[in-house]
């Protein structure tokens, strides 16, 4: 496999998802709406798309924020990701060993744009070559366009490149049907915790230094 490039996605693969904060925040939302969590988690499922690929305003009307409040919740967004955008460890170690190796790198994300916003602030800012975010480009995982997108400002083919996730959103599977290589990454070999990666049979990696290996 001549590997040329390396696709990463950011949440639960190079950033863990902070998941405590994560549920503070949206039961934050889930009063400030005047509803159960469980109505505002299925209001969110369906503006998910609004959230990843335009602004968070939008979404958050859209599930019920009032008007004199959505302001103040997009900054609070915007304040969650600069606290919690911080790598893995050992995540920059192997971006900078891949580089090194003359490897291309790059992100692909479906967020919301507080990501974008706040990651010339993070940690991986300056790591890729190439970085590609749903909320920035209008188009999220699995779209074939956003795989090739990037394949085509990495300058190489999609049959070159690796792309390492820990499978949500049928990522993977969007991976492959755009021939790139496909990696689930699972930390500490932990149980897969998406539908679509249950009995994974392709490569696989318990640590990011394990894409080193592959590459």
């Amino acid at each position: 496999m001549n590997v040329r490039a390396v696709v990463f996605d950011l949440w639960d693969t190079l950033v863990a998802w902070p998941l405590d904060e994560a549920v503070k925040l949206r039961n934050g939302m889930a009063a400030l709406v005047g509803v159960g969590e469980e109505e505002l988690s299925r209001r969110w499922r369906e503006s998910y798309r609004t959230s990843q690929t335009g602004p968070l305003a939008h979404a958050f009307r859209a599930i019920g924020v009032p008007e004199e409040h959505v302001e103040a919740r997009v900054a609070e967004h915007h304040a969650f990701a600069r606290r919690v955008l911080r790598p893995r460890p050992g995540a920059v170690e192997t971006l900078a060993e891949l580089r090194r190796r003359g490897v291309r790198l790059a992100v692909l994300s479906n967020c919301s744009e507080d990501v974008p916003a706040v990651w010339p602030e993070s940690d991986l800012a300056g790591l890729f070559d190439v970085e590609t975010f749903s909320a920035a480009c209008g188009a999220m995982k699995p779209d074939p366009a956003v795989y090739l997108q990037t394949a085509e400002a990495l300058g190489v083919g999609p049959g070159a490149c690796l792309f390492v996730g820990d499978g949500a959103n049928d990522e993977l599977a969007g991976a492959a049907r755009v021939g790139m290589t496909p990696v689930l990454f699972l930390p500490d070999g932990a149980t897969p915790p998406w539908p679509e990666v249950l009995g994974w049979t392709g490569l696989c990696v318990t640590a990011l230094e394990g894409v080193l290996d592959l590459v």
